[in-house]
């Protein structure tokens, strides 16, 4: 299977789904002017990303220092220490004792994630696919299936541009406020995240601790914004007015862009299921006079699982700005959240949208 284009044509997401789909092994090499990165797939799924000539900040050593899981002068140690066997650094820190399996594996991962949801920001480059055999290390690795890098670089497309009128600068310190914390108030995730938010720490320093990646760290800073234990201090050399007013620009526009991706992921299923199809008239053809096995209908229902969570997003946008969900999805329009089109996309009727009452809402597709 050759896989080669632009960006422009085809995005990450598609890319991903048709090498998941066909549970192909290889190498996808995707670039663009600044920037190239290798995804490794084995029989779909992913389990490296990687870039090439990756800057001393994000490399595995780096990374291992800035999580406090390594000391620099170990990091020194061990890469003498490679450069005489050409091993890899992960099999010599741990021959050296000097990092635990899981370690190892909990920060290989998030390097392969962060560096993979970030190719969903793309807008522009190329790519191609290159089959054939990999190699990589089960020992460490956990492959991540495409479709769930999918729907996580979609979720993450669709609320962090919420997550950024928040936390507008990695550069950002937290403050802890007076407000008492009761006992059971708390999950996991966003206990470690309050631990680590000590005064005069950088929201950027918190990531790399954190070892959570970004996207989470922030989204459960947030949280704890919210929730009046936390206030965010600008930094000093960029007022806080300035980050907001930049990215309260650009959140529409990111949202739209998922929006978009998402549209053009359900036109390439669209075209498997029609191939899936063909392939099922061909084995198992319909009795004359009968009735297809496939009915069109039941393919745009199909379709349309993933454009119902995109517009479930742009309604609680909505409801952040306004205080309440709209009356009708029209409104989503002239609030510039989504295209016409997508409220009835892929069906010729729009989809049926209520508001409650006690203020949820009921989102179905358009009756038969």
């Amino acid at each position: 299977m050759a896989l080669t284009g632009t960006l422009k044509d085809f995005g990450i997401a598609e890319i991903l789904q048709l090498i998941g789909q066909q549970a192909k092994s290889g190498t996808l090499h995707v670039e663009n002017r600044d920037e190239k990165i290798h995804v490794i797939m084995a029989d779909g799924c992913v389990v490296e990303a990687a870039h090439e000539g990756r800057k001393k900040k994000q490399r595995l050593g780096a990374l291992l220092v800035r999580a406090g899981l390594l000391a620099e002068e170990d990091l020194e140690k061990a890469l003498e220490m490679q450069s005489r066997t050409l091993r890899r650094l992960g099999d010599v820190l741990i021959e050296m004792r000097l990092l635990g399996v899981e370690d190892l594996k909990e920060v290989m991962a998030l390097q392969t994630t962060e560096t993979i949801y970030g190719l969903f920001t793309w807008k522009s480059g190329t790519y191609e696919f290159e089959p054939g055999e990999v190699e990589w290390d089960s020992f460490t690795v956990t492959p991540l299936r495409a479709e769930s890098v999918l729907m996580e670089g979609f979720r993450r497309l669709d609320e962090w541009p919420i997550v950024r009128r928040k936390i507008t600068s990695l550069a950002a310190t937290l403050a802890r406020t007076d407000k008492a914390l009761s006992e059971g108030e708390l999950g996991p995730g966003e206990r470690k995240i309050l631990d680590l938010a000590v005064p005069g720490r950088t929201v950027e320093a918190i990531v790399d601790l954190s070892r959570l990646g970004e996207f989470e760290t922030c989204k459960l800073l947030v949280t704890l914004v919210n929730t009046g234990l936390l206030e965010v201090v600008p930094p000093p050399r960029r007022s806080a007015a300035a980050s907001v007013g930049e990215y309260a620009k650009s959140w529409r526009d990111r949202l739209k862009r998922g929006l978009a991706g998402a549209v053009a992921t359900f036109a390439l299923a669209a075209v498997l299921a029609g191939l899936a199809f063909l392939a099922s008239e061909r084995a198992f053809p319909a009795e004359a006079g009968g009735a297809s096995p496939l009915q069109d209908r039941a393919l745009e229902r199909f379709l349309s699982r993933y454009q119902l969570s995109r517009l479930d997003a742009a309604l609680a946008v909505f409801r952040l700005e306004h205080g309440q969900y709209p009356e009708r999805l029209s409104l989503l329009v002239e609030a510039g959240l989504v295209d016409a089109k997508d409220l009835r996309y892929p069906f010729s009727e729009e989809y049926y949208y209520r508001r409650k009452p006690e203020g949820s809402f009921v989102l179905l597709p358009p009756l038969p």
